[in-house]
């Protein structure tokens, strides 16, 4: 299989390395007929600067690249958003390659220059959380999921940051060979191989420091202690002392989110863990996490992940057999 990641200058070092590393690896457990090929494509052959200031060989430019890849990838890059335009010989080769490819995508802010070949265009799409007011505003067609890891629309795949490509390229070789392949190769890289495209790229757990007193932490701090209780947003406002609609627009500034998500993404984390560490039957998850009943439970889970409490569960427990 084909694989070309096309490379731009002040590319991000690990959204190159990341993808080759994990189809590597990939490499290592298939028949040398089953490989992955991969090759890098810039506007030119030679050297690139990463944004980290690494050096990166690039064997071929697009002008000399005359083959068709089954699978095409632009590495994002910091600088890649402020792009205004490139060389319409590009992007038309762009276009082409994505066209006859049978699967095609972006990592991170890759999804730019795909949007300026118009490949973005009427299709669902994420980026790294903080480019997407600007994915929105420069492709104004394409509809944006801006709190997805990874998002799939047909033959296009978007993921969010770094770690998100690797999540990405687990879930294309898990299409071409299975959940065993890739968990196999998550062990090997000794990365998860839990987090479905639909997860949230923001965890409330990540939000703040344990000493921090913004009202993002505070309100953390709150349904971390309550979990189990059904919350108001009266009772937020309460929690962190101020007027109910003072509350909903700070908080929402802040935590780029409405409390009520907040909260519903907090339970959702909570439950995984549960579902992850524990036996203990779906109901009492539910219970113990604030839901109504395990009903609601895997609403919400169908909502926020794309699957359900006992598909999170078997497949996050689910293991290789043993070479």
């Amino acid at each position: 299989m084909k694989l070309v990641i096309v490379v731009l200058e002040g590319v991000q070092a690990l959204d190159v390395a990341a993808p080759m590393d994990v189809f590597t690896e990939a490499n290592s457990f298939l028949p040398p007929d089953r490989h992955y090929q991969i090759e890098l494509v810039g506007l030119r052959a030679g050297s690139v600067r990463c944004a980290n200031g690494m050096a990166l060989h690039v064997g071929t430019g697009y002008l000399d690249y005359d083959g068709q890849p089954d699978l095409l990838l632009v590495a994002g890059g910091p600088k890649l958003p402020a792009v205004s335009e490139y060389e319409p010989s590009f992007l038309q080769w762009l276009s082409a390659k994505a066209a006859g490819a049978r699967r095609f995508g972006s990592v991170c802010n890759g999804a730019f220059p795909l949007g300026h070949a118009g490949l973005l265009n009427g299709k669902e799409v994420t980026a790294h959380w903080h480019d997407v007011d600007r994915l929105i505003a420069q492709f104004p067609r394409a509809r944006v999921r801006p709190d997805k890891i990874f998002v799939r629309d047909g033959s296009l795949f978007t993921s969010a940051g770094v770690a998100a490509g690797v999540d990405l390229c687990l879930a294309l070789i898990t299409e071409d060979w299975g959940h065993e392949l890739a968990l196999r190769i998550a062990k090997r890289l000794i990365v998860y191989i839990r987090r479905e495209g639909g997860q949230s790229q923001y965890s409330p757990f990540l939000a703040a420091g344990p000493k921090e007193e913004t009202i993002v932490a505070k309100v953390l701090r709150h349904v971390t202690d309550h979990i189990d209780e059904q919350l108001s947003i009266e009772q937020l406002a309460d929690a962190v002392g101020v007027s109910r609609r003072t509350f909903s627009r700070v908080f929402a500034r802040n935590a780029n989110m409405t409390p009520s998500a907040f909260v519903e993404q907090v339970r959702v984390d909570f439950s995984r863990k549960l579902l992850e560490e524990t036996d203990l039957p779906l109901k009492t998850v539910a219970f113990r996490c604030g839901f109504h009943s395990a009903n609601h439970m895997r609403t919400i889970f169908a909502k926020r992940l794309d699957t359900t409490p006992r598909e999170y569960r078997q497949r996050f427990r689910s293991e290789p057999p043993v070479a």
